[in-house]
């Protein structure tokens, strides 16, 4: 019983996933979480936001009626009770999922905090010593950073991780932080009626993103009344009895002062290893407090038979839950004796799901030029098809290619709905097509997809309605 094939500390997705694919695999597997598994992704980060961001379309679709369609719909409330009770039903309900299908696999799951002994060896608590046979995954996430000088209190001073938990509504928050996260909240608050000042340090929101889907981004939000400021930073915030008062120096040099019921401090996360006893195994962390591998396809560290998965990875991993899972994966196969190959962080997508969406894979046309590609760029606005006229949104589709109908580098997109359209472009960056290879098959009409064709077939030769 305390010599497993594999320890998993973590239960989030990084940890869950190497677990039930090596218990598939015919392993021997504990799994050690001190909390809940699902870790913070399905308890207070992606599926409890999704959840909310959904309530918020609605509100915003009922404005579209109203203003757009003539339906003369009118919002009464927001029942906040009722809309955070179907929330935490829907987190419920994929807790018990996940319990179901570790104990369905013959994982053992033990609650508690983990700490290593040795390079394969675990003490959870005072329990006894637990040994691997194979390996020691290391799947211990991620929390939110804060600003020094700045304490969360869960009412006026929020982080992303107990954002969704805050009582009630407030009538005005300032968001700092312009990346995925910054960006979502603000987009939530703006549709639920709030007045929503965002701040981001970098000259512009979602940096790590195309600069065009940072500007068409931009421009959405702007539209919506978002108060969107880039280039700018906190000097200073005092916390009062029913709320924040704030100083910001803008891109323009000047100090505004921005008062509001909530301040969201979003500006990224830490990976967690306190208590772990790292140097108890023989490893250590780089100065941003990663555990980097020294086999990035492995995800094995220097020490033989310790992985790590998940936020504990420094770049070029990417701190997304899609992207744990492919590495869960990769480890589990490892650990089982197989070869897999390395995770492709090139071909993982990204997303925001603001209103409107942005959706990314592969390269920008700056990190494509940046690593001395010769590039073609083709930019279509999803306005010119008839189904981006419906939505009403804007938008566009960009592609960047190697010049003379070379492989596609990357694909970005902002507009309605882009999450569910980027899995297509996942395809053509992750298997290297052509935009010939592309052009050739026929997208649906009327669809918000096809724009992505039209894009493609402009870069064949063969356009239709881009002009």
């Amino acid at each position: 019983m305390n010599t497993p094939d594999v320890i998993v500390i973590g239960g989030g997705t990084g940890g869950y996933s190497t677990a039930l694919r090596a218990a598939a695999l015919g392993l021997d597997v504990v799994l050690v979480e001190r909390d809940k598994v699902g870790g913070t992704c399905l308890h207070r980060g992606c599926i409890p936001s999704k959840a909310m961001l959904h309530a918020a379309e609605l509100v915003d679709g009922i404005a579209e009626a109203r203003e757009r369609w003539g339906v003369k719909a009118t919002l009464d409330a927001v029942d906040w009770p009722a809309l955070v009770a179907t929330r935490d039903d829907i987190v419920a309900r994929n807790h018990k999922g996940v319990e179901a299908h570790l104990a369905h696999a013959g994982v053992r799951v033990v609650r508690g905090s983990a700490r290593l002994t040795g390079a394969r060896s675990v003490r959870v608590d005072d329990g006894p010593e637990l040994t691997a046979r194979r390996g020691v995954v290391l799947a211990t996430g991620s929390r939110p950073r804060m600003l020094p000088g700045l304490a969360s209190d869960g009412r006026r001073v929020v982080t992303s991780d107990d954002a969704l938990f805050a009582p009630g509504l407030p009538a005005s928050v300032l968001v700092l932080g312009g990346g995925a996260i910054g960006v979502e909240y603000a987009s939530f608050h703006r549709s639920m009626g709030a007045e929503v000042t965002l701040v981001e340090a970098a000259d512009r929101i979602v940096p790590l993103e195309d600069a065009d889907v940072s500007r068409h981004l931009t421009r959405g939000l702007k539209r919506r009344g978002v108060d969107v400021q880039a280039g700018a930073r906190l000097l200073d915030a005092d916390v009062l009895d029913n709320g924040v008062r704030a100083r910001v120096r803008t891109a323009r040099g000047e100090t505004r002062t921005v008062e509001a019921e909530r301040l969201l401090v979003a500006v990224g996360r830490a990976p967690v290893t306190d208590g772990l006893d790292l140097a108890a195994a023989g490893l250590g962390t780089d100065e941003r407090g990663f555990v980097v591998p020294a086999d990035w396809a492995r995800l094995e560290t220097a020490v033989p038979g310790v992985h790590v998965v998940g936020d504990l990875l420094p770049p070029p991993s990417l701190g997304l839950a899609h992207a744990s899972f492919a590495e869960g994966l990769l480890v589990a196969e490892t650990l089982a004796g197989a070869r897999p190959a390395p995770v492709d962080y090139a071909a993982v997508p990204r997303v925001t799901y603001s209103s409107p969406q942005t959706a990314s894979v592969g390269l920008s046309e700056a990190e494509a030029r940046a690593r001395g590609h010769e590039v073609t760029v083709n930019t279509m606005p999803l306005t010119a098809v008839a189904k981006g006229m419906v939505h009403g949104q804007g938008g566009m589709v960009k592609v960047v290619t190697e010049a003379g109908g070379g492989q596609v580098l990357g694909v970005h997109l902002v507009g309605p709905h882009v999450s569910e359209m980027i899995a297509e472009s996942q395809l053509i960056v992750g298997w290297d097509a052509e935009p010939a290879d592309v052009a050739r098959h026929v997208h649906a009409h009327p669809t918000l997809s096809e724009a992505v064709g039209e894009a493609f077939l402009t870069l064949a030769g063969r356009g239709l309605h881009q002009q």
